[in-house]
């Protein structure tokens, strides 16, 4: 399982703002260039993503479902990834004093995916990660002012 966490200084509705932008997700999520929401009412149950993503020449399209969301605390999506199934992503925010802890888990779901999971994976999962939060909470905390209490 690839469980990683990041603190993000801002509130959690700040957060939920900006994980809830479907049409933002190309700006931090690791080797995603563009995403476009698509059917449904991102974030909603069922509410579909389509995105584009490229590693050097190869390049596919994808897309994820919305299966739980719970705004401003969780967020559980599918992401579909053609021949080898389809992954769980979920994201769970929590206060932190005024700022907010963002965990973050993914791992196969359904598909031969599943069967292809090892320690190794995981570790190269544990670094796209580490970057895709580090991303996330940059494009957080530009795009959007501290509150202040």
């Amino acid at each position: 399982m690839a469980l990683r966490h990041r603190l993000v200084h801002r509130t959690p509705r700040q957060v939920w703002d900006v994980l809830s932008d479907g049409d933002r997700f190309g700006e931090w999520v690791v080797g995603t260039t563009r995403s476009a929401e698509q059917d449904g009412d991102w974030p909603a149950e069922g509410a579909r993503l389509a995105y584009t993503v490229r590693i050097g020449p190869w390049e596919a399209d994808g897309r994820t479902v919305v299966r739980v969301s719970e705004p401003p605390h969780r967020l559980e999506l599918e992401a579909y990834s053609g021949p080898l199934g389809t992954a769980r992503i979920a994201f769970e925010l929590r206060p932190w004093g005024d700022d907010t802890l963002v965990l973050f888990d993914e791992h196969p779901l359904r598909g031969p995916g599943g069967a292809l999971h090892n320690a190794a994976f995981d570790a190269v999962q544990q670094l796209r990660h580490r970057a895709l939060l580090r991303r996330f909470a940059e494009t957080v905390e530009s795009s959007t002012v501290p509150e202040r209490h």
